[in-house]
């Protein structure tokens, strides 16, 4: 009886603690402003805002760094509570010091080739959805983009039938 109470106590405290972890992992609400400089590029707040890394002013009472996280007005649509990965922002030829986004990182092959590959594209839709509107903005389709792209780097030896896929909206 013992033994009974015992096991029964030790799953008692482990659904106890399963479920406290849990509960916080859900709860934790993602801010820019609270978010530390090296997670801010390519976040996305709880409420489904893009953070940005701007320079600090002097209403932000910084002392030990020039740059802080804001909120942005941009809007993602079906993606909140995102801190972006390590891996994606590595494939995808990007930093976490990266200030200030453009649409002229487009104008690069070296970088397109690196949004563009497989493990960029397919793996990382936050960065993939962020270019795709950055080069609808400007008029230009990514997919496009990329095979243009492809192109240009096998000196117009591109295969058939190898398009870059459009992003889906539910993918995001």
């Amino acid at each position: 009886m013992a033994s009974s109470m015992k096991s029964s106590l030790i799953l008692f405290f482990t659904c106890s603690l399963f479920l406290q972890v849990t509960y916080a992992v859900y709860k934790t609400e993602v801010k820019c402003e609270s978010l530390p400089n090296g997670d801010c590029a390519f976040a996305i707040s709880s409420t489904g805002k893009r953070c940005v890394l701007e320079k600090a002013t002097p209403q932000d009472n910084l002392i030990s760094s020039e740059y802080t996280c804001k909120t942005s007005e941009v809007m993602v649509e079906n993606m909140k509570e995102h801190i972006e990965t390590d891996e994606c922002i590595e494939s995808c030829g990007l930093n976490r010091n990266f200030f200030g986004i453009s649409s002229d990182d487009l104008l690069e092959p070296q970088f397109v080739s690196k949004l563009c590959s497989p493990p960029c594209y397919q793996q990382c839709p936050n960065i993939v959805d962020l270019y795709f509107n950055l080069a609808a903005a400007e008029g230009a389709y990514l997919p496009n983009l990329c095979n243009k792209n492809k192109k240009l780097l096998s000196s117009g030896a591109a295969e058939e039938g190898a398009d870059a896929p459009a992003p889906s909206p539910s993918s995001f």
